[in-house]
Parts: structure tokens; sequence; C-alpha cells
């Protein structure tokens, strides 16, 4: 009897363990970070240029660099997180997680995503360090100063997709410039959209999202703004002026109906100014961005 409730007692302990690693690195994040990198890789490979061995390094890598920039943030902000309702069963704030435990991970992880990605080429590596440093060191520290953090997050946000290029061709050029900047503006009506309907909670903590600090028709303007440079640089491809990145004619005419979606929620945010309006143009973000890389890639193995 006893034997048998010391393993559900260590299994409950493991599960635990596990949950609290997953929040610390944000593996749904993550995921989503890798798919970038990997669609990026697919759109700079040919059939014969395919590497399992490089997509594997990438996918580890990618997942270890997140994995590092969300435990380093969540060591920083632990006595934020501890104030806002969404993060405040995080392990650190919570009491489950020492910060030293979460440093070590944090510390671990960027020696391990950084090397990995070296293995790859070192200007994969390189751009992988720069994402981190951004991110800890520059974005993390500004959310409580200034609404400016959302733009700066920008840049560690749109690398993922762009690296995947950089990692098949070791070169950085127009094409991983583009996914760049394709990446780039769809951040600010995705992260603008939750910090729409989780203002109230990101004001106790006292950061600074919205780009005019408030949830009023110029924020509101100014994802619309954003959504529209989106969409156009998405198809811009099309035109035949992007080196070896190229989007059929088809393909330009989806990922651009599915921009008039998200533009949509966009406009529906414009009129209603609510909380429900904003969750639905996040989640419409992330539908968007998934799509385009889909169609991106199938595209770009069907030409």
């Amino acid at each position: 009897m006893k034997t048998a409730l010391n393993t559900v007692k260590k299994t409950y302990a493991f599960a635990s363990l596990l949950e609290d690693f997953k929040q610390l690195t944000k593996v749904g994040l993550a995921i989503s970070v890798v798919f970038s990198s990997l669609a990026g890789y697919l759109l700079a490979v040919g059939a014969d240029g395919f590497s399992f061995k490089i997509l594997s390094l990438l996918a580890l890598g990618g997942y270890f660099m997140v994995g590092a920039s969300n435990a380093f943030n969540q060591i920083i902000e632990r006595d934020l997180d501890a104030l806002m309702d969404r993060t405040k069963d995080r392990p650190i704030p919570s009491g489950r997680m020492s910060v030293t435990t979460a440093f070590i991970i944090a510390a671990i992880f960027t020696v391990l995503g950084i090397a990995i990605l070296y293995v790859i080429n070192p200007r994969t590596a390189m751009f992988g360090a720069i994402s981190i440093f951004l991110y800890t060191c520059v974005y993390t520290p500004l959310k409580t100063k200034t609404p400016l953090a959302v733009f700066v997050g920008a840049f560690p946000g749109a690398i993922p997709f762009m690296l995947g290029w950089v990692a098949a061709t070791n070169k950085f050029g127009i094409e991983p410039g583009i996914l760049f900047m394709i990446q780039f503006f769809w951040q600010f009506p995705h992260f603008w959209a939750i910090g729409w309907f989780l203002y109230e909670d990101y004001e106790k903590g006292g950061f600074f999202m919205l780009p005019t600090g408030k949830r009023n028709k110029a924020t509101a303007l100014q994802i619309i703004m954003y959504t529209v440079w989106l969409i156009l640089i998405s198809i811009f491809p099309v035109s035949g002026l992007t080196g070896e990145l190229q989007l059929s004619v088809v393909a330009a005419i989806l990922v651009f109906l599915s921009g008039i979606g998200l533009l949509y929620y966009g406009i529906r945010l414009y009129k209603n100014m609510d909380k429900k309006s904003a969750k639905a143009l996040m989640l419409a973000s992330v539908g968007y961005i998934t799509l385009m890389q889909i169609i991106f890639v199938v595209d770009k193995f069907l030409q």
C-alpha cells in the first residue's frame, strides 16, 4: 500500500514539476515560434537541399532560444507577475520554483540554444543570440516604461520566420528580410489586441502595452493601419522583386483574402471598442500568421 502511495506521490510531483517547466518556458509559444522557423527553412530549400538534421537542429535550438527568453523574462518580472491574475500562478511568483532554479534553466537553455544553432551555421546562432538579448535586456525592462516596448519587442519576435531561411542558406538578403518584415508588422495587431482585452490586468503590473496607453479610437486605428501594412508586405513577393522568395498569383490572392479577414476584426474592434472584439482579433491574428506561412510553403513546393 505504501509503495503504491509513494508511486502516486512521485508521479504527481513529476507531473507538477513538468507543468511548471512548461509554464516557465511557455511551451505553447515556443512551438508557434519553432513552426515559424521551420516554415522559413522550407521556403529556402529545394527538394534536393532538404536536410532533416538541419530541420531538427533548428527546431531544438529554436525551442531552447524561446524557452531561455521566457525564463529570463519571468525571473525579471516575478514581482510584477505576482500582481496580475493571469500570471500570479506562474512557478516563480507562486513560490513553486526558486529564482536560482529558473536562472539555471534559463542559462542552460541559452547555451544549448546558441550552441545548437551554431552547429547549423554561425549566422543562425548570431540571430538567435540577438533575439534572446533584445527580448530579455531591452524589451522586458521597457514594458513598464513606455508603449514603445511593443515596437522593440517586435524585433526579436520577427526573427524566427527569417531564422529558418538563414539556417538553410547561411545568408541574409532580401528574402529573409521580407520574412522578417512580415512577422514584424504582424506583432502589432496581435500584441495590441492582447494589451486591449487584458488592459486591467496589465495595469496592475504597471505595463504599458497600448500605443496611446488607452483603449481608444486612436489605438484601434493604429491596429488597422499596421494590419494594412502587414497585408501589403505579405503579398509583396508576388511582384517578383524579392529574389528567390516568390509567391504565385493564386497564393497571393489567398494571403490577401486572409489578410482582409484579419482586417475585418480590426475594423470591428474600432467599431465596438470592447474586450470581446479584441480577443477575437488576437485569435484571428494567430490564425492569419499560421495560414499565411502554410500558404507560402505549399505554394513554394507547387511551383
